[in-house]
């Protein structure tokens, strides 16, 4: 099992952005999701296993969202204690995208690995992003 928190506001997965230059279009990720993602590998590496995990695994995402400045604070407290939970934009499966992204070719092989995923979002005082990575084991394996 690899477990860790990536601290700071987290970042969803912005839609791809095109430029073209002799009549080559090229697609490209927005600044703030790259440099997101690239802080997301950066942590992600500190948990490197020895050689990329290999198999199935389950990967659960806990993504901490700001706590808004217009809460009062009966609400903030809620948000806090997991009352309220975050229902705007955007979605939970646009922050997922960036971060299997990141940890692709670092903590699993490639993202074909992820075969189960609970996914969610929360208000925090800490924006944050918990991960944690379980090896799932197959049928007639040992240890």
């Amino acid at each position: 099992m690899i477990n860790f928190t990536v601290y700071g506001t987290p970042v969803a997965q912005g839609r791809p952005r095109f430029s073209s230059k002799g009549g080559m279009v090229k697609a490209y990720d927005p600044k703030k999701s790259k440099d997101f993602k690239k802080y997301v590998k950066l942590v992600a590496a500190e948990h490197r296993p020895e050689k990329p995990l290999e198999g199935p695994l389950q990967l659960f995402i806990r993504v901490f969202k700001p706590s808004l400045k217009s809460f009062s604070k009966k609400k903030h407290a809620a948000a806090e204690s997991g009352e309220l939970r975050p229902t705007t934009k955007p979605d939970v499966d646009n922050y997922v995208k960036g971060i299997k992204d990141a940890c692709s070719g670092v903590l699993w092989r490639d993202d074909s690995q992820i075969v189960e995923l609970l996914a969610s979002k929360w208000y925090s005082e800490t924006p944050r992003i918990e991960i944690m990575v379980v090896r799932i084991k197959e049928k007639g394996e040992t240890g």
